[in-house]
């Protein structure tokens, strides 16, 4: 279907990869990896003709569709859900406007016998085939579907695109792409915003609907059920294997063990041929055997090693002093903002060692209850950190908590103690700050490298009870793989938010669902919950069938009852504006709001850090005891704004704001 040939990439005359050459085949389904920095989501760019290669070319038939999701994309803002995500049938959509104009023409005009009247008749039959061929009268059930198995709401179908954060806009692209149902479907990374159902949502859409797939992702999980053929980009050639992730890699280390032996006979070769020249370099009689040796040399083409190895690199936690049998006991807390309840009755105990997931749609509590345990926000209820526990958390945001003012290097060296300090180097190249990057400002970094450092600073404190919401999101196979590891050596307790199943996969011993206001507990690791979680839908996926089948029986009624409900839910237009007016003005004062929250906790942060350092002067006394009742009255006043808020809202889901 598509082929590349020889493709060469340069950045400021440093190669990226050099002559990739490979062919993409109708409903293959491939995997590309390879490590950050290897070239992977520029040669999506350049297959999908965003980006020139330094040279060579990739051949696309003609009449053959490309889509495209990078990590970052802009989304219009003037637009509804359901108006952006119906941009993906503009084509068919025109098509049915061109019928429309054609029936009002045919029933105003009354030359039945002229041949304008016998053309337009012609016109109006094609138009009829071409749309029934194209499904366009099933669009309004298609785009349900793959929303709702995205994760949203048929509530949210009117909202404007703007009210939605950054991971529910990449999913309205995302919609709008496989919507398209391109030839071939390039998608970077897609599963970073996306929690666990809707994962597994799009797998069963990327192996049953899809046609080519070229995937760039970090979820081995994911990789595994949805690809059959590996390509690895590595030491700029692109390897390929015909084989799924798991079967890859041990192809892999099969094949660098043999470059490993290749490489050190070579090294032996070169070695004996250099001894021999320098022996014998000066004996006239050897002078024919040393020229020999001599272009043999020249002749040698070195071997390389495909990338270095840090699999066998393992961090431990420092020791830190150990805690009551009970780190954690939580008993009926419940949390809302105004009318909107975020869970309730939520009951569970930690005893040391457990190790936990909170799992969930987005916007389920699971971060909201780890605030209240950290105790960031109020709720209602009974919540005990036990005797001697020292918390390590890593939350969404930890990145902003780093010193601007430190380099790479001086961040993780405050903090390394004993032989660990010898190894720093090795570390950060682990979490993928390898050479010049060490010593880079931390200013300087993006928010991914941000979030790398700011694990790995965790990882070396000396915590018995660990809390780290989404920890994986910016790190690559290897990298959580030394973190896993870590975490398994660790002998504290963990909660760990993520919709990273590999991950999860053999880390954690009890799974905490969140859905419908309740926190489930559920025995077991994250693969017993999964089993259990799809037999205890079957019933739903039943319903479901039934719905789908009794609405298949009439494409009619298919429309019909989605522009029904549609309208049903709509208030009119003047009430609309209205309240997008309200919405809009009491957003501004809840983001006002929350500034001055933040600002007053970093305040009483840096007092905090004043006190505990014996600065504990009355003036510094009087100032944090200033800040701390400020904080308070700007909390309730932030609480205050965010009931307005969802009031206004109370049709609308808050969870994707």
């Amino acid at each position: 279907m598509i082929a590349i040939n020889n493709l060469s990439m340069d950045f400021s005359a440093h190669p990226i990869f050099n002559e990739v050459s490979f062919v993409v085949n109708t409903n293959d389904k491939i995997a590309l990896v390879g490590k950050n920095g290897a070239g992977k989501s520029t040669l999506l760019k350049i297959i999908a003709g965003l980006q020139s290669p330094t040279s060579g070319a990739v051949n696309i038939p003609s009449g053959i569709s490309i889509g495209y999701l990078p990590q970052q994309m802009n989304l219009a803002d003037d637009t509804t859900l359901i108006e952006e995500t119906k941009k993906a049938f503009s084509s068919q959509t025109a098509l049915k406007e061109e019928l429309e104009k054609a029936n009002a023409e045919l029933a105003v005009r009354t030359d039945y016998e002229s041949s304008g009247y016998a053309a337009l008749l012609d016109h109006i039959d094609i138009l009829t085939q071409r749309i029934a061929i194209g499904g366009i009268n099933t669009i309004e059930a298609e785009i349900e579907r793959t929303l709702c198995g995205l994760g949203f709401v048929r509530d949210d179908f009117n909202r404007p695109t703007k009210e939605f954060s950054g991971g529910w806009r990449m999913r309205i692209e995302l919609a709008k792409i496989l919507l398209q149902r391109p030839d071939i479907l390039l998608l970077d990374e897609p599963t970073n915003h996306l929690d666990i159902e809707s994962i597994q949502w799009l797998e069963q859409f990327l192996q049953t609907k899809a046609n080519a797939v070229i995937l760039v992702s970090h979820d081995r999980a994911f990789l595994d059920n949805v690809t059959k053929r590996t390509i690895e980009l590595s030491c700029g050639k692109a390897y390929d294997y015909k084989v799924s992730y798991t079967d890859f890699v041990q192809l892999r280390r099969e094949r660098i063990e043999q470059q490993t032996r290749a490489y050190e006979n070579q090294q032996k070769q070169i070695a004996d041929l250099k001894d021999f020249i320098e022996r014998f370099r000066y004996k006239p009689t050897k002078a024919i055997q040393v020229q020999s040796r001599i272009k043999q040399l020249e002749k040698i083409v070195p071997i390389e090693i495909d990338e270095v190895d840090n699999s066998r690199l393992r961090l431990k936690f420092p020791p830190a002093s150990r805690t009551g049998d009970f780190p954690l006991i939580i008993e009926n807390v419940s949390k809302r903002y105004g009318e909107h309840l975020v869970f309730e009755n939520a009951n569970l105990t930690l005893r040391r060692g457990d190790k936990v997931a909170f799992v969930g749609k987005n916007g389920e509590g699971k971060s909201t209850l780890i605030k209240c345990i950290m105790q960031q926000i109020p709720f209602n209820g009974n919540l005990t950190v036990g005797h001697n526990v020292a918390i390590g958390y890593f939350a969404q945001n930890q990145a902003q908590l780093l010193d601007n003012n430190l380099t790479v290097f001086d961040t993780i060296d405050h903090v390394a103690t004993g032989d660990i300090r010898l190894r720093i180097r090795d570390l950060l190249g682990a979490f993928m700050f390898g050479g010049e990057a060490i010593e880079k400002p931390v200013k300087v970094l993006s928010g991914g490298e941000k979030t790398r450092l700011a694990m790995l600073k965790l990882l070396l404190e000396p915590v018995n009870f660990l809390i780290l919401d989404e920890p994986t999101n910016h790190l690559d196979m290897r990298t959580k793989d030394i973190l896993k590891e870590a975490i398994k050596d660790f002998d504290g307790t963990l909660i760990v938010v993520s919709h990273d199943r590999e991950f999860l996969d053999g880390l954690v011993d009890k799974v905490y669902e969140f859905a419908d206001g309740k926190v489930t507990e559920h025995l077991g690791g994250i693969y017993d919950y999964l089993h259990k979680r799809n037999l205890s839908s079957l019933a739903e996926l039943s319903i479901s069938k039934t719905t789908a089948t009794k609405k298949d029986n009439s494409t009619a009624d298919v429309t019909n009852s989605a522009e029904g409900q549609t309208s049903s839910n709509n208030l009119s237009y003047f009430q609309q504006k209205e309240r997008d007016k309200m919405i809009k003005r009491a957003t501004k004062e809840v983001s006002t709001a929350e500034a001055e929250v933040a600002n007053l906790e970093n305040m009483q942060s840096e007092l905090e850090n004043k006190l505990a350092a014996g600065e504990a002067s009355d003036e510094i006394l009087k100032q944090y005891q200033k800040v701390s009742e400020q904080l308070e009255k700007a909390m309730i006043e932030w609480e205050e704004k965010m009931t307005v808020l969802d009031n206004l809202n109370k049709d609308l889901p808050s969870s994707k704001n």
